[in-house]
């Protein structure tokens, strides 16, 4: 079967994961094509990969058959103004990867019964490890679905939602959450500079147990929670540090944190109607 052909319009950072990852997975670089304002980003990514670029969205939405909508959020509904007339008459699938905008929002910017998936990736995609949640409206079939789905796998773990307002909830939890998992290797690096680390070691050893334990919470048949049970004798030296977290609310931090980073996204979702 043969390959349909991929656009990006816009080639940031999030594009230009996607497109390393594709041309990874053996999605072959002539059934690539991008368009950005910035020919400094296109340039990049011709000789990076040897896929086709363009200045003109509307070219890259006339060459393809999946649509990658990869503008910042402020710029997605004038892209689908532009592009509209394109999309009427080839009927790509799109896919957004804008953060806030709804797809109510773009389809009043677009052809009736526009195909549109909506996608909240993380920056972890840029190291082929990300987590993207995923939204379908009802104009997308199963295959096409099964397309979306697989192109976002090859740059990590996809998942599905029925509701197009839990992508807020995704948001909060894989969207934001590497700045989450950041700010404490921050913290543990700071501490082991505090009992007399060197700041060099303090923060390997904070960025390797977080990968190790991240890895192994991946690889194992175990839960979190029996994980943690594995190495928390009673009495001894890890149940001292978690008996500090539990006091002082750790579970409540957290869940409080979350429900204001996905307070705010639906903020910004209607700032964008």
């Amino acid at each position: 079967m043969n390959q349909p052909v991929v656009g990006f319009i816009g080639a940031g950072n999030m594009a230009q994961a996607i497109i390393g990852g594709l041309i990874q997975s053996d999605v072959q670089p002539q059934n690539i094509i991008a368009s950005d304002m910035a020919e400094q980003a296109l340039d990049l990514l011709s000789s990076q990969f040897g896929i086709q670029t363009s200045l003109s969205n509307s070219e890259v939405a006339q060459k393809s058959d999946v649509i990658f909508l990869a503008v910042k959020p402020d710029q997605l509904l004038a892209v689908c103004d532009e592009i509209s007339k394109v999309v009427a008459d080839k009927q790509p699938l799109l896919i957004s990867i804008a953060a806030g905008v709804s797809e109510s929002s773009m389809a009043k910017h677009l052809p009736p019964g526009v195909k549109i998936v909506r996608c909240m990736p993380n920056t972890p995609a840029l190291v082929q490890t990300g987590a993207s949640g995923l939204f379908a409206n009802k104009a997308v079939s199963d295959d096409e679905k099964k397309l979306a789905e697989s192109l976002m796998q090859a740059v990590g773990l996809t998942v599905w939602v029925d509701d197009e307002t839990l992508i807020h909830a995704v948001t909060a939890v894989s969207g934001s959450g590497p700045a989450y998992f950041f700010r404490f290797i921050e913290a543990m690096a700071k501490a082991g500079l505090e009992q007399g680390l060197d700041e060099k070691t303090a923060m390997q050893l904070s960025i390797q147990t977080a990968l190790g334990a991240a890895k192994m919470a991946s690889n194992s048949e175990k839960t979190p929670l029996e994980l943690r049970e594995a190495v928390t004798s009673k009495g001894g030296t890890t149940a001292a540090a978690i008996n500090v977290f539990n006091e002082n609310g750790l579970e409540k931090l957290v869940s409080d944190a979350m429900l204001a980073c996905s307070e705010r996204s639906q903020e910004l979702a209607k700032e964008m109607e």
